[in-house]
């Protein structure tokens, strides 16, 4: 009886000694240096279980082996998150499963370039080959804004065009609340459409003040706005480019957006204008300018008067001659 419990005894102690040194490997395991020998991208995608992750962690040598992980995982009661992860030489299971637990996913970047039109802003996120899904239906016009966004493999194309719009409205609001006094534009709306035109006609930010302060100028003193990028807009039907260059008969082409032709605004945005322009038209300078033309430069010479205008049309026609 006594050898029998004696042997029961032992068997305890060595059972506690083998558990504890199992928690202890498993731990050390868990929280020490893993496999992999070099940085590796892993893509888990959505509705992924615990165990298939595991495994794939392990066929990919993040982790040494799929218990390790999923053990780890389970005892600590971390909710992983799909996604892309990039994983770097050496990282243990347990900072593996913090990256996922916090939803580290690589970030991808898609930089949306002021004075785009939103043809070619859905193409560029048509083109996203990390975003899933489609855009579906075609935005108003002017109404993403340009910058660069940061997104995530994944990311449902209509929810990426869908923060485009929230952040233009916000930034429209913001800047309409703080606009100068006495602008011949009575809506956010209207801002946001000579913005576009600003932006079409300028891609020198020290200008657009100027630029802007000129259309608002022809606005209050009931003149035309004349201007190319409104033409070009509506002669190719909201993709914003010609493949030639304007002819006078296109500008007496009539069209809704041809300033030439029509009174006041255009009907919509001709593209999406960045903050810069809808700062301009909301902060135009301080100026009498009724026309700017190129100068040669790649910027503009301003004219209050018709006549000084002609004169720097000359100039410009004299620099395009030297250059054929």
């Amino acid at each position: 009886m006594r050898l029998l419990l004696k042997a029961s005894v032992v068997l305890a102690v060595l059972l506690v000694a083998a558990i504890t040194f199992a928690a202890l490997e498993g731990h050390r395991r868990f929280t020490g240096s893993g496999p992999l020998a070099e940085p590796v991208t892993v893509v888990i995608a959505k509705g992924s279980g615990l165990q298939a992750v595991a495994r794939r962690l392990a066929a990919e040598r993040v982790v040494p082996d799929p218990w390790t992980f999923l053990i780890g995982v389970k005892l600590r009661g971390a909710a992983l998150k799909a996604g892309e992860y990039a994983f770097p030489a050496a990282i243990s299971p347990e900072q593996a499963m913090r990256m996922m637990a916090e939803g580290r996913t690589v970030i991808h970047k898609l930089t949306i370039a002021e004075g785009l039109t939103v043809r070619q802003v859905t193409a560029l996120v048509e083109g996203a080959g990390f975003l899933a899904g489609e855009v579906g239906r075609k935005p108003a016009e002017g109404s993403l804004l340009p910058e660069t966004w940061h997104l995530s493999r994944g990311d449902e194309r209509a929810e990426v065009v869908t923060r485009m719009e929230k952040a233009m409205r916000q930034t429209l609001e913001q800047a309409w609340a703080g606009r100068a006094a006495n602008l011949p534009l009575k809506s956010p709306e209207e801002a946001l459409v000579l913005a576009s035109v600003v932006e079409r006609e300028t891609g020198i930010k020290a200008e657009r003040p100027m630029v802007a302060a000129v259309f608002l100028n022809r606005l209050r003193d009931g003149m035309r706005l004349q201007s190319d990028p409104t033409v070009i807009y509506g002669l190719s039907d909201g993709l914003g480019v010609l493949d030639r260059p304007l002819t006078r008969a296109d500008l007496e082409a009539r069209h809704p957006w041809n300033t030439y032709a029509n009174d006041g605004l255009p009907p919509t945005p001709i593209a999406n204008p960045g903050r810069a322009s809808i700062e301009a038209v909301l902060h135009p300078a301080a100026t009498d300018a009724l026309y700017f033309v190129a100068d040669g430069t790649g910027g503009h010479a301003f004219a209050r008067s018709l006549d000084e205008h002609n004169r720097n049309v000359a100039a410009w026609r004299k620099i395009e001659r030297a250059r054929r």
